[in-house]
């Protein structure tokens, strides 16, 4: 009898720090809740991790993130590694991509958030990664708005080959949101291809801070904050201009360098 309960104690789902208005996530419409996030902050995929431990409270969760669909081997073989060490050997091994190319998807707050979920997978979580981002080749005429609508595929085809599982969406902030900008390039995001009432869309939201990231150069950059003052976690905005549903509030941000390799 001891030895079963201690066996029940090593597969037991690790306790899931709390969200402040999480609940609004979890409707039974909801397909999918999409996270846009500025690339390399610790603070971001951090909060990401928090809400996919309590989505695995209510059933079986895909979590989408913002990789080459090359990469879906290593991202299977790594949730398979037991060993943290290992699995972390597993990603990094990876010969292309973001742990290659820093633009702030390879930090270390992203390995780590990846860690995070691999334990939640290995401790009896229904949990699975889908490396989303297609291989949309350029074309002459053609703009990037088709890379969109390839990703948003991307999403669609898994949520409905199995439809009893909730998505998790965690992406750079544009690909995340409800409607087009005015000016912008790449025409509409891959989450207005959804229906809105069927996508809920967060946009991280900071205090200012610092983040690791690629704009006129690679390197720590300065983060505007957001005024959304001392309110923490989800936050439903009706305001927020038809782009977002609202915001996933983290506080100050801190920047998170690209992962260290042996």
């Amino acid at each position: 009898m001891i030895a079963l309960l201690a066996a029940g104690l090593l597969t037991a789902q690790p306790a899931c720090a709390p969200v402040n208005g999480s609940e609004a996530l979890w409707r039974e419409e909801l397909h999918f809740v999409a996270v846009g996030e500025l690339h390399g902050t610790t603070e971001a995929p951090a909060a990401f991790a928090d809400l996919v431990c309590l989505a695995l409270d209510k059933g079986p969760v895909t979590v989408a993130l913002e990789y080459p669909v090359q990469m879906q081997p290593t991202l299977d073989a790594f949730m398979a590694e037991a060993d943290a060490d290992a699995a972390r050997a597993v990603v990094l091994a990876w010969p292309q991509g973001p742990f290659r190319h820093h633009d702030g998807r390879g930090s270390e707050a992203m390995m780590a958030m990846l860690q995070r979920l691999r334990v939640l997978h290995q401790a009896g979580g229904d949990l699975k990664l889908l490396a989303s981002v297609p291989d949309s080749p350029r074309v002459e005429g053609f703009t990037q708005s088709h890379a969109e609508l390839d990703r948003a595929q991307l999403w669609s085809a898994a949520a409905r080959a199995t439809p009893e599982r909730r998505m998790m969406i965690f992406v750079g902030s544009v690909h995340a949101e409800k409607a087009r900008r005015v000016g912008s390039r790449i025409g509409l995001p891959a989450a207005a291809h959804f229906l809105p009432e069927e996508v809920l869309s967060l946009y991280v939201a900071t205090d200012g801070g610092e983040a690791w990231n690629c704009r006129d150069e690679c390197g720590v950059n300065p983060v505007p904050p957001l005024g959304l003052d001392d309110r923490r976690g989800v936050v439903i905005a009706p305001e927020a201009d038809g782009t977002f549903d609202g915001y996933l509030a983290v506080g100050p941000a801190t920047a998170s360098p690209p992962v260290s390799r042996p």
